[in-house]
């Protein structure tokens, strides 16, 4: 009895011995797998998903982790050429998240962590989705339909993560483009600013005449008005003054005397002498 109490408790103290234990917290997707089980009789050596506090021997079982929650990652310098082999600079900035349901498959196909994913699959894909569908776009056309070369790209990129279990929740991306192509844009939008300024000018010309115009002929209108109230006003005057004007003009070149008047047969009669008598 004694001898079978102390076997359990030693085949107890070696268990805890070699009982190790770890927490997968609520942000996280645990993996158990044993280290030397084979491919060809076990799917990778993964015995599955775990959650919460997980006990394991270490010596032959580990637990691996992936975060489920949102992961977001910028990259720099990925360069693509165009259908006309000008090559862009692409700074694409991902948001997203693994799949619970697929975490398995991507332990088992890539065996590293979430940073050693970003920098090379997630990484590879990106570029790939770029090469492809910058290919499709002349330098001109692509700059011009950056909202449809970008809906692309993600749509592309999409179809190839989703299938690996990531989930693309954003995708930007800052499109640089060659040296040559952003002196011409910078030349053209010159030109069309350049072009409008001048419109405007004319039109601000064409409307200034105009007001002058107005003015001017506002200003004729005026004189015209008012040289016929003058016109108006002096004939009126002149009509009612004319007798008067006449018979002033006569009193002022009457020299005093009285006029004589010529008869019929041609004698002279002297109107004063006739009136004195």
């Amino acid at each position: 009895m004694k001898k079978s109490f102390f076997y359990i408790l030693a085949v107890a103290l070696v268990s805890i011995a070699f009982t190790s234990c770890t927490v997968v917290d609520s942000g996280e997707v645990g993996i158990k797998f044993h280290k030397w089980s084979s491919e060809e009789t076990s799917y990778g050596g993964v015995e599955g998903t775990c959650k919460g506090i997980v006990t394991y021997n270490p010596f032959t079982t580990s637990v691996f982790t992936y975060p489920t929650f949102t992961q977001r990652k910028q990259y720099e310098n990925i360069e693509v050429n165009a259908k006309d082999a000008s090559t862009f600079r692409m700074d694409p900035t991902i948001a997203y998240h693994i799949d619970p349901a697929k975490a398995c498959d991507i332990f088992v196909k890539y065996r590293v962590d979430v940073e050693a994913l970003e920098n090379g699959y997630i990484r590879t894909c990106i570029y790939e989705a770029y090469r492809t569908c910058a290919n499709q776009y002349t330098s001109d056309s692509l700059m011009g339909n950056r909202a449809n070369f970008e809906r692309d790209v993600r749509a592309r990129l999409e179809k190839s993560l989703v299938k690996e279990g990531f989930i693309v929740e954003e995708f930007t991306s800052k499109i640089t483009p060659p040296a040559s192509l952003t002196k011409m844009i910078d030349a053209k939008n010159a030109a069309i600013q350049s072009a409008l300024k001048a419109e405007n000018q004319v039109k601000e010309a064409e409307a200034n005449a105009k007001i002058d115009v107005a003015k001017a002929e506002g200003a004729a209108k005026a004189m015209r008005i008012k040289a016929d109230a003058e016109a108006y006003y002096n004939k009126t005057i002149a009509a009612s003054l004319s007798p008067m004007i006449v018979q002033e003009d006569l009193i002022e070149k009457w020299d005093g005397k009285m006029p004589k008047i010529v008869g019929g047969n041609g004698m002279m009669f002297d109107i004063s002498k006739i009136i004195n008598k």
